[in-house]
């Protein structure tokens, strides 16, 4: 069994996000002794951007063109990231609370990878159908400031609602979070890392 870990976060071992995310996986790897772990760390592995050529290679396709070398070339590292996201049967996100949604390089991740005829399909009276089914996943969000139920002007959480719709959109629907919050406005710290970590623990027998 292949999983794939996906680390959003930049703050490396200082990272609430990052350390539940490992729990999970220490976890997993008690109970199964055939995982394979992928780490992918977003603000260090290699990445490429999905811009203008990227675009272009995208709607040569569409349009029955021939790409350029370059854009073929650009085309060919984007598929490269979505071979990789792929072939995992189980995927662990951490996740932490950038500005009320995620961090940039997260959304770049899933506008590589989210590609038609890769990642979906779509059919003129059916609409879109995800392509990446009978795969499991866990979640971690984790804010500083935010909490569900604060007071508004403590911010929001636009960022777990779109990633379970896009996890939803792309074929994954088997889909576990636990969320950390807050981390730094927090007097009772300790207690609500203990709870979350509980909560980590427990979804194993999901997997």
């Amino acid at each position: 069994m292949k999983v794939l870990h996906i680390n959003a976060s930049a703050r490396d071992d200082k990272s609430q996000s990052l350390r539940l995310a490992d729990v999970f996986i220490d976890e997993f790897r008690k109970k199964r002794n055939d995982i394979i772990i992928d780490r992918f760390d977003l603000f260090h592995d290699e990445l490429p951007e999905f811009g203008a050529i990227a675009s272009g290679a995208k709607m040569a396709l569409f349009t029955g063109t021939e790409q350029t070398a370059e854009q073929k070339s650009v085309w060919d590292n984007a598929r490269a990231v979505f071979d990789r996201f792929a072939e995992a049967d189980v995927y662990v996100f951490n996740i932490p609370l950038w500005n009320n949604g995620m961090p940039y390089i997260l959304k770049q991740f899933i506008d590589v990878v989210t590609q038609p005829g890769w990642a979906f399909g779509f059919d003129m009276e059916k609409g879109y159908t995800g392509l990446l089914t009978n795969k499991k996943a866990f979640v971690v969000h984790a804010s500083g400031v935010y909490r569900d139920g604060i007071a508004p002007n403590f911010g929001s959480d636009f960022s777990s609602p779109y990633f379970r719709d896009w996890l939803n959109f792309v074929g994954v629907e088997d889909i576990h979070e636990v969320k950390f919050m807050p981390t730094v406005v927090n007097n009772d710290i300790e207690n609500t890392y203990l709870t979350a970590e509980k909560e980590t623990k427990a979804l194993i027998s999901h997997f």
